[in-house]
C-alpha cells in the first residue's frame, strides 16, 4: 500500500474517531508540524490502527487504557468519544478505568473519570 493510500485510510479513521467532537483534535493538530501530522495519519492511523490482529474497538480500548495510565487528559478527550464512535459502551470504559486504578494509581483513575464525565456525560 502506498503512503498516500495509508494517509487516506488514516484520515478516514481519524474522522470517524473525532466525529461529533468540537474538534479539539483539529486545534491540537494545527499546532503540530506538518511532518508529524503526516506520520500520525500515515503510520499511526493508516497503518498501526489498520492491522487485522485486533479490532478497532480493541485498539481503542487499549489506547484509552494507556492514556489513563499515563494521565494524558488532553488525548483522553479525543479518544474517549472516539471509543463511543466505534461502538464501545461507556460501561467498558468505566470498567477499564477501575481496573487501571489498581495498576496505575487512584489519582489517574479519578482524573480519567472526570474527563469521561466531561466528554461522555451519563444520560
Amino acid at each position: 500500500m502506498t503512503d498516500d493510500a495509508k494517509r487516506q485510510q488514516g484520515i478516514a479513521l481519524f474522522k470517524k474517531l473525532t466525529e461529533g467532537q468540537e474538534r479539539p483534535a483539529q486545534a491540537a493538530r494545527a499546532a503540530l508540524p506538518e511532518k508529524f501530522t503526516r506520520y500520525t495519519m500515515e503510520h499511526l492511523f493508516g497503518d498501526v490502527w489498520q492491522g487485522e490482529e485486533l479490532t478497532l474497538q480493541q485498539r481503542s480500548l487499549i489506547t484509552c487504557t494507556i492514556l489513563v495510565a499515563l494521565n494524558r487528559e488532553a488525548e483522553q478527550r479525543i479518544h474517549f468519544p472516539g471509543a463511543r464512535n466505534l461502538g464501545l459502551p461507556r460501561e467498558q470504559l468505566e470498567a477499564m478505568i477501575i481496573h487501571a486504578a489498581h495498576y496505575a494509581g487512584w489519582p489517574v483513575a479519578a482524573s480519567a473519570f472526570r474527563v469521561l464525565g466531561e466528554v461522555w456525560p451519563v444520560e
